[in-house]
């Protein structure tokens, strides 16, 4: 008896509307984005952009985060599908060994990055005539809140788990067949980014340093992917190039590349700025 556990037992599914089921990922990619779309307008709004450009800004975000992280997960972790069943990376159905509706199961928030980057350096140059470095510095905030929504999906999906507590303490998902706690480690993930977002909010809001090139991109790129690489040391090791490449995980390998980076752009001389 673990007396200081929770036992999560749902399918993932919220409710059916007929046959059709409604899940909490998809619940919670809905609200991320419906969110982020609030946060660009007041950012748009005193920015004084016109707010007509946040439609195209959506499109933009939604198709690079689904196709980064799609692309990022078959890439960095599953690479072999590209030859045996390319055709299930880009639909949500399963080729081989049979067929079957998967859904987009396999999303890399890596990817995602990648992808939104590579989105607002084309919505700078043919939407909004700007820098690309002034997108990149707004587009983060939302950014962040929407990471705690996927999170928040990915442990109500019952994936993502953590490891054995090997104590009462934790979350036994009972959907994967099992009876003894894991860490949350998507809780405590969706936590971290709940203060990346919240120190985002309030130095975009309070002080000056919207105004220094790249600034807030880096600054996001060193919280949001430290909070990715401690929160690692308590997941279940999701397969990739860890094995060949010592202790660290595959996520962690992949989060030191962004951190450097944040850091260059967060100290970089400013006469390199614009």
């Amino acid at each position: 008896m673990h007396l200081l556990s929770i036992t999560w037992d749902s399918d993932g599914v919220l409710f059916h509307i007929g046959s059709f089921p409604l899940r909490y990922y998809s619940l919670m990619f809905i609200i991320a984005f419906s969110l982020g779309w609030y946060v660009m307008q007041r950012i748009y709004v005193n920015e004084k952009m016109s707010v007509e450009k946040l439609d195209p800004l959506f499109i933009y975000t939604v198709i690079a985060t689904l196709l980064g992280a799609r692309l990022g997960h078959f890439i960095f972790y599953e690479p072999a599908v590209f030859l045996e069943d390319p055709l299930s990376v880009f639909l949500p159905f399963e080729f081989s060994p049979s067929f079957r509706f998967t859904g987009f199961q396999g999303l890399a928030s890596h990817g995602a990055a990648i992808g939104i980057i590579i989105a607002m350096y084309l919505y700078s140059k043919k939407v909004i005539q700007k820098p690309v470095h002034w997108i990149l510095d707004r587009i983060v905030i939302p950014v962040a809140l929407g990471g705690i929504f996927v999170r928040l999906g990915n442990f109500f999906n019952s994936e993502i788990v953590g490891k054995p507590t090997n104590s009462d303490y934790g979350i036994i998902f009972s959907r994967l067949g099992e009876d003894f706690p894991r860490h949350p480690a998507q809780l405590y993930e969706a936590f971290g980014y709940v203060i990346v977002f919240i120190i985002l909010w309030n130095i975009y809001w309070k002080t000056n340093k919207k105004d220094q090139p790249w600034y807030l991109f880096g600054l996001f790129l060193v919280l949001l992917w430290s909070v990715r690489f401690i929160a690692e040391f308590f997941k279940k090791s999701q397969g990739g190039f860890e094995s060949a490449l010592g202790i660290l995980s595959t996520g962690q390998w992949l989060s030191i590349p962004f951190i450097l980076a944040g850091l260059y752009f967060m100290f970089r001389k400013k006469h390199h700025a614009a």
